[in-house]
């Protein structure tokens, strides 16, 4: 289950009975709090946390509310969070310019509780409804790419199809004609062989022998290399085919290899991290009846972020062989139990909390969207009427376990 987490408010104020005062108003209406007694302490609390919303006085010492929040505007991680100003100043321009700064709302000192509630609530519940908004409008264009990706890899599969087919269906025939014209050339030496002086110098410019034995290795070769194509094409088509509107049975295991197939080239060793070991534990599952394309979403997301890890944090020589384990069996003869874990460097227990929360992501701008886990999550448990949980301890790796009910 996803656990609910109460908004997290930042206090930016320099007077200590205001912090109070706000500190005692939002801990009484379920909200977690952080203060900060400075412009300079709060930018350093937003290089840690990222609360939902800031309450920040104007006139402080130092660093006013107006500098710091321009300053925050200015980062990208925290250019988003709501900003209340707090004053005792009323002039229009001084409001003017907090609007102008970024600001979302402006609450007059002395403080009226019930005003500071209905503003902060009205602020969080405006920031929580553009998140559902984020979310809904991502996963239209997560499942219009799929779709699309689905007719583009069938009309793909099908184009590449026609001349591997013809290719394979030759090499049958070529490797027949190569076996009779290497019978006859057997028989020519066989009966002529004292060959006259330009076909001798023939054969040891093409080192006949060798030719022999080699160009039956070659066609065994390409009928491999015909064969390793097929197999990723129907693995493509496998992987990102439209479900219908009616669950179809599936093999899970299935699904499961096609996506390591995928994956396989993120898998290899690079200059940062030795080779990913993949390490199957399969039990004896049968086929059921689930929407495997979305289930095969949630591999790849569940499999990409393991190999994220390592890619962005194992150093060589601190760690031990990178490893990802995936066991399967059944449960009770009615719930299917797949585990895909790994042997990273783990995530903290707050880092855990907010895992399959929208938007929430651990890595760096403009490499995730904070999503991928919130939609595996919703496939698992709303899709498919299972649960998705994930164990982690820093220094020991993570461990995301899934049920789903047949």
């Amino acid at each position: 289950m996803i656990e609910i987490q109460e908004n997290l408010i930042l206090i930016v104020d320099d007077k200590s009975y205001n912090i109070e005062l706000l500190f005692h108003v939002m801990q009484l209406n379920g909200h977690r709090v952080l203060v900060a007694n400075s412009g300079e302490s709060a930018l350093q609390k937003l290089q840690i946390v990222c609360p939902d919303l800031i309450l920040l006085d104007i006139m402080m010492p130092g660093m006013d509310g107006f500098e710091t929040c321009r300053r925050l505007k200015a980062d990208d991680k925290n250019k988003d969070i709501p900003v209340i100003f707090m004053t005792a100043l009323t002039n229009t321009e001084d409001k003017i310019k907090a609007f102008k700064l970024g600001a979302v709302d402006y609450i007059t000192k002395p403080f009226q509780k019930e005003e500071v509630v209905a503003r902060v609530n009205v602020q969080l519940q405006l920031r929580n409804l553009n998140r559902q908004l984020q979310q809904s409008q991502f996963q239209l264009m997560q499942t219009e790419k799929i779709s699309s990706l689905g007719q583009l890899v069938a009309g793909v599969a099908h184009e590449v199809n026609n001349p591997v087919s013809f290719i394979a269906g030759n090499l049958e025939y070529t490797n027949n004609y190569l076996e009779d014209l290497i019978s006859l050339l057997n028989l020519y030496q066989k009966h002529l062989s004292h060959p006259p002086e330009e076909i001798t110098q023939k054969i040891a410019e093409i080192d006949l022998d060798f030719l022999l034995e080699d160009l039956p290795k070659m066609i065994a070769s390409m009928n491999l290399g015909i064969e390793r194509i097929s197999d990723i094409m129907r693995s493509l088509r496998s992987f990102s085919r439209k479900d219908a509107t009616q669950k179809k049975t599936a093999d899970i295991h299935q699904g499961i290899d096609t996506t390591l197939m995928i994956l396989s080239h993120r898998l290899k060793a690079n200059k940062s991290r030795p080779q990913i070991e993949v390490v199957k534990e399969y039990g004896n599952l049968p086929e059921f009846e689930c929407y495997s394309g979305q289930l095969n979403q949630v591999f790849m997301n569940l499999l990409s972020n393991a190999i994220d890890v390592f890619d962005e944090k194992v150093e060589i020589g601190k760690q031990n062989t990178p490893q990802i384990r995936i066991s399967t069996g059944l449960i009770d003869d009615n719930t299917v139990e797949i585990i895909i874990a790994d042997n990273g460097y783990g995530m903290s227990e707050e880092v855990r909390k907010k895992l399959f929360n929208a938007f929430f992501t651990t890595k760096p701008e403009g490499k995730g969207t904070g999503l991928g886990l919130s939609i595996s999550y919703q496939i698992i448990t709303e899709t498919h009427g299972g649960s998705l949980e994930c164990s982690s301890s820093p220094g020991k790796g993570t461990q995301f376990v899934i049920h789903i009910p047949i």
